[in-house]
């Protein structure tokens, strides 16, 4: 499947087949195209935590997912979550391969922009936890699998849960899988002419 087939064809599964295993090989490929999403600095915030201990999934779901089943029927579930301060983490490393006088004239501009701006941190940080998360989902639509994003959780009850680190942010959980019903009709996108301005508002 090309890339803009994936685009149309992408819709939320509400609805997995508990007993589809994806195979080890299929996880390491979406998890290998996750990570080649863009990031602010090519900071790569995002820190993914693979959900795969069935009671773990089974206490989020009845107490802190709102009874949603693809918690717990999900072939893969991977929960985004983002540390805001990879900008303070021999950031140079983020850059191995660029050449050395690029290396430092970017690393040279990652503390102005980022210091003492909490929320630029977390802004960024969630910025490419989504660029992310829509990739994971368009590559797994192109493998044959079905996704679904969830925001619809308690933060902090599973944060708990995880032992979510000091400085890092919660994104969505990902559910990934073989979907055993036919998604909804896509409700219906906004036209253009209400979306699209040229140059500004006015």
């Amino acid at each position: 499947m090309n890339t803009l087939d994936a685009i149309y064809a992408r819709r939320s599964a509400k609805h997995f087949d508990p007993h589809y295993p994806i195979p080890a090989a299929h996880e390491q490929q979406l998890l290998d195209a996750t990570v080649q999403s863009p990031s602010c600095y090519n900071l790569q915030h995002w820190r993914l935590v693979v959900l795969r201990d069935p009671a773990l999934r089974k206490t989020i779901r009845d107490t802190y997912g709102y009874q949603q089943t693809q918690i717990t029927d999900a072939s893969l579930l991977i929960l985004f979550t983002a540390d805001t301060k990879a900008w303070q983490k021999q950031p140079e490393r983020y850059f191995a391969n660029t050449p050395e006088g690029i290396r430092e004239q970017l690393v040279g501009m990652i503390a102005p922009y980022f210091e003492g701006r909490p929320w630029i941190e977390r802004d960024e940080a969630h910025r490419s936890v989504g660029l992310a998360a829509q990739t994971l989902m368009l590559a797994a639509e192109a493998m044959g699998y079905q996704s679904c994003p969830m925001m619809g959780y308690d933060l902090d009850g599973v944060a708990q849960l995880i032992n979510l680190p000091e400085g890092f942010v919660m994104g969505p959980m990902v559910a990934i899988g073989k979907a055993t019903e036919a998604p909804w009709p896509k409700p219906g996108q906004l036209p253009l002419k209400e979306i699209v301005r040229e140059n500004t508002f006015a």
